[in-house]
């Protein structure tokens, strides 16, 4: 009676969970950790949503079980939102369906189309849910390179060349979490271009379209021909309008696709709290300038990050999307490794990052910095850091983990 149950067996062990007591515990002591580890939009949700959400609320037949798929007037707002931003036709009726934030929505995918030992082709560094939906649903993982190029396409191939049983499906993830890789229509044309030939499914992560800083907009991979074949993708409206708590987020796509994912939820939830979704559809009906807010203060946040610590004498990668910087650790404590160094940030310098070792053993030479503070809190930490390293200058490979 005390073995393992057997998904729980199955899950890798979670990283963040060595880095949360500490952080826990360097409060507990009475030091200000400025937390860069976790993507929690810190903005405010726009006025017009709040209100919406509020006159809805009032009325007590909104307070009744909702839709699993979504009410009608959601599914079709997020159709509309498709067909403005990237000249895509969806009917609300069979090609869209709500679901409780993107996490909820790969999950329940996952469950939906994989048998015992299927094979599903997932980036690596990525966000956990890619791997961890399947892997809990009893498939197995085939780790791909994270970024857009030809080796992708190489590894693709030899992926299902020598995969046995053929793989079920690909995940794609651009703009990327953690990586911030950003990807064009020529490459998601190849994509699409082969999985068609090979019979694979392809459930695209679109959840930070909106989060980009040059004039090129992230596109859906439904503006690609035949991708409605094949594709489901899977958009948030925690980032596009600061709504991480309200769990609300939709995936559309492919009729077969997202038919099994409805059914799926049908019997596991009733959907999102009604004056939410009547909230949301508020939100892809009304202006765009919050969106367009969002975007400008995000990348403001990146111009302060990127140059407060290059100053402080960490160089960070500059991201062209997302609320997140991917960046190698420093030279004189690579040999930590992500978790290690992670820990030591915290006990040393008071800052709290992602250790890249979550997103995947690939990512273990990095960490995963969010844009989630202010200016003066993102400076404040580049105090900090600069501190750090002058404390211990080139004698980095002198440093031992803290716990082995």
């Amino acid at each position: 009676m005390t073995e393992e149950f057997h998904r729980i067996r199955r899950l890798p062990p979670y990283v963040f969970e060595h880095i949360n007591p500490i952080k826990a515990a360097a409060r507990a002591a009475g030091k200000d950790i400025i937390d860069l580890g976790m993507g929690n939009p810190d903005l405010p949700t726009p006025k017009h949503i709040v209100e919406k959400l509020q006159e809805t609320v009032k009325d007590p037949r909104t307070h009744r079980y909702s839709s699993s798929q979504g009410i009608p007037g959601l599914r079709k707002a997020q159709a509309s939102y498709y067909g403005r931003r990237f000249g895509v036709k969806l009917d609300p009726d069979t090609q869209v369906v709500a679901t409780l934030g993107s996490k909820e929505g790969f999950a329940n995918m996952a469950s939906a189309i994989t048998a015992p030992g299927d094979v599903v082709l997932v980036p690596n560094p990525t966000y956990p849910i890619h791997s961890f939906g399947f892997i809990m649903s009893g498939g197995v993982v085939r780790s791909m390179p994270a970024e857009p190029n030809e080796e992708f396409m190489r590894a693709l191939d030899r992926s299902v060349r020598h995969s046995i049983p053929k793989p079920i499906a690909l995940i794609l993830n651009y703009p990327a979490n953690p990586t911030a890789y950003t990807a064009d229509l020529d490459f998601y044309k190849e994509v699409v271009d082969y999985c068609r030939q090979h019979e694979i499914f392809i459930l695209s992560d679109l959840a930070y379209s909106e989060i980009y800083f040059d004039d090129t907009p992230p596109p859906s991979i439904f503006e690609v021909e035949g991708a409605m074949d094949i594709a489901v993708e899977f958009t948030s409206m925690s980032k596009t309008f600061s709504m991480p708590g309200w769990r609300m987020g939709f995936a559309v796509g492919n009729e077969r696709l997202i038919k099994a994912l409805k059914r799926v939820k049908s019997y596991l939830d009733y959907g999102a709290f009604t004056p939410i979704q009547v909230a949301a559809a508020a939100a892809l009906n009304g202006p765009d300038d919050c969106i367009a807010e969002v975007r400008e203060i995000y990348k403001h946040r990146r111009d302060v990050l990127v140059e407060s610590f290059g100053r402080a004498g960490w160089e960070v990668n500059s991201p062209p999307a997302t609320m997140f910087a991917w960046t190698p650790i420093p030279d004189q404590f690579a040999h930590l490794g992500s978790l290690e160094f992670a820990k030591l940030l915290i006990t040393e310098a008071d800052v709290a990052v992602a250790p890249g070792l979550g997103f995947g053993e690939y990512g273990d030479n990095y960490v995963r910095i969010a844009l989630v503070e202010n200016e003066q809190r993102t400076r404040q930490a580049a105090r900090n850091i600069k501190r750090f390293m002058q404390r211990h200058g080139g004698l980095g490979d002198n440093i031992v983990p803290l716990t082995k």
